[in-house]
């Protein structure tokens, strides 16, 4: 289940993660206080949408390519405005040819007083995320395992924030490290904002980790999910998913009307769909 950033940049799981992210920064942006986003997977943070491994799959063409063609409604156009806007910076006037990954989008909406800490293990990688960032001094850069990053860099100074955690699913157990390590930021953190992305493929694996999330007594998560197309007969990508814990009070409805509008656009198939599930009850005084 490889899903290794360069290969699938801009494709339509990249679109919905990534819209996701703008609308939790431009919340945090509604108080003045400062805050971090910790990125813990980030990636080498710009795609070359021409380079033989964008090409190889084409799947940008199917994503943010069909939806930087179509028209929008204006309350979804406000509403995926920063993200659309994020993925023109990345470009110049010469034409669509890159696309930018969660931490350049995020650092691309943070104010003067906000910070990003991106994290990548795979050395090339890291080493173009670290060129990419060079004297920005709002940005720090590290070659670290993200999963030890929910442990080491929690809580940011901040104390205001958001961590995603977007790995590539390249190896099994892909699920059980995503809660594992949820678990711990958590304790360590409770009230951060939490993006958790994984791939819809094995439609039971996702079913087991949405079980697993409901019985770890967190209190507040919100599951997103949207496919475009219904199961397969074979494993592929039918649909992404996000789990956000402590989700802004303003994003679920935010959600519903931003995920028809991109289901219009990026679905294959009528039958294809979106969900939101809350995973967990609030609980009093949380």
């Amino acid at each position: 289940m490889n899903y290794r950033h360069a290969f699938h940049a801009g494709n339509f799981a990249d679109v919905v993660k990534h819209v996701i992210l703008t609308r939790l920064v431009e919340y945090l942006k509604q108080k003045d206080k400062a805050f971090r986003v910790i990125d813990t997977h980030a990636g080498a943070g710009l795609y070359d949408l021409s380079s033989d491994a964008a090409q190889r799959t084409g799947e940008w063409r199917g994503g943010i390519g069909r939806l930087h063609d179509s028209p929008l409604a204006a309350p979804a156009a406000a509403l995926l405005a920063p993200y659309l806007e994020a993925v023109a910076a990345a470009n110049g006037e010469d034409g669509f040819k890159h696309y930018p990954g969660s931490p350049l989008i995020a650092r691309h909406l943070l104010r003067k007083q906000d910070r990003l800490t991106a994290i990548e293990l795979h050395p090339r990688e890291a080493r173009e995320l670290a060129e990419l960032f060079v004297d920005d001094h709002q940005v720090r850069v590290i070659e670290l395992n993200g999963w030890l990053a929910l442990g080491a860099h929690l809580p940011p100074k901040e104390k205001r924030g958001l961590v995603v955690v977007d790995p590539p699913f390249e190896q099994p157990g892909e699920f059980e490290r995503l809660l594992q390590g949820l678990m711990k930021a958590h304790r360590r953190w409770p009230g951060g904002i939490y993006a958790l992305w994984y791939p819809v493929k094995d439609r039971d694996a996702v079913s087991r980790f949405a079980q697993n999330l409901r019985e770890a007594g967190i209190p507040k998560i919100l599951d997103i999910r949207f496919y475009i197309r219904p199961p397969s007969d074979e494993p592929r990508l039918d649909g992404t998913g996000m789990v956000v814990v402590n989700p802004p009070f303003t994003l679920e409805a935010e959600l519903r009307t931003i995920l028809p509008a991109l289901h219009r656009v990026l679905a294959e198939t009528p039958g294809g769909e979106w969900t939101l599930e809350s995973l967990a009850k609030d609980t009093p005084g949380a």
